[in-house]
């Protein structure tokens, strides 16, 4: 579904880390909190609140071991961490006024508030985009959703319950069943689900995408 102040770009990044600060693995897909983030460094305004609708998944899904070193001042620390590698994304979304700011109604002005949207994703957002970490970049731009070829396009894959975004103003986080039609996640779910007790691996990820049921699927991997 388009509405009238309906924003179409695309994210891409060469390494990607969706996940709890304190994770080292990485989600399938970027959550629906993740979006809100980027769609706030395009263009950000207490007015109103961004809305993310529809993401598609234009790559394959991959992961890739990184080894890290930290010091805490008397030794270094070795750890890794999973990353998703060459994401692609394309994002639909569309923005709500702010209901916790009522001070700020006189400035409702939809019509201003897209166009300003609009040119900030033409110049590639007005602040810098992160896929997750600060030291992992993106960049955006503006695009027709549903364009080029996806490499899920003629698959359908089961993501398992995921993080979706908190509910304010109590903060609670909700879960919701994250399934790719086609490459498309709908992030608008018709009910969230109870958290579950542990996020799907990368290995129950790549389970999932090789049953026989869903064909296509079984590219996703490390």
């Amino acid at each position: 579904m388009k509405y009238s102040n309906t924003i179409e770009l695309e994210i891409r990044g060469e390494r990607a880390l969706f996940a709890d600060p304190r994770s080292r693995e990485s989600l399938p897909v970027p959550s629906c909190e993740v979006l809100k983030g980027i769609l706030c460094s395009v263009y950000w305004n207490p007015v109103f609140l961004w809305v993310p609708d529809s993401l598609r998944v234009m790559e394959s899904i991959n992961w890739i071991s990184e080894g890290l070193t930290r010091s805490d001042g008397e030794r270094q620390h070795v750890y890794t961490r999973e990353c998703l590698v060459n994401v692609r994304y394309q994002l639909r979304a569309h923005f709500i006024w702010n209901e916790q700011r009522p001070d700020l109604a006189e400035d409702r002005n939809e019509d201003k508030h897209f166009r300003i949207a609009l040119r900030s994703l033409a110049r590639g957002g007005r602040r810098s985009v992160y896929l997750g970490r600060s030291d992992f970049a993106g960049t955006v731009r503006s695009v027709h959703f549903g364009s080029g070829k996806g490499f899920y396009d003629d698959s359908e894959t089961d993501l398992g319950t995921m993080y979706h975004s908190r509910e304010y103003p109590a903060g609670q986080p909700r879960y919701f069943r994250c399934m790719m039609n086609e490459g498309i996640i709908d992030l608008r779910p018709p009910e969230y689900c109870p958290a579950p007790l542990n996020h799907r691996t990368r290995s129950e990820t790549n389970a999932a995408a090789e049953t026989p049921h869903r064909p296509g699927a079984s590219d996703i991997s490390r």
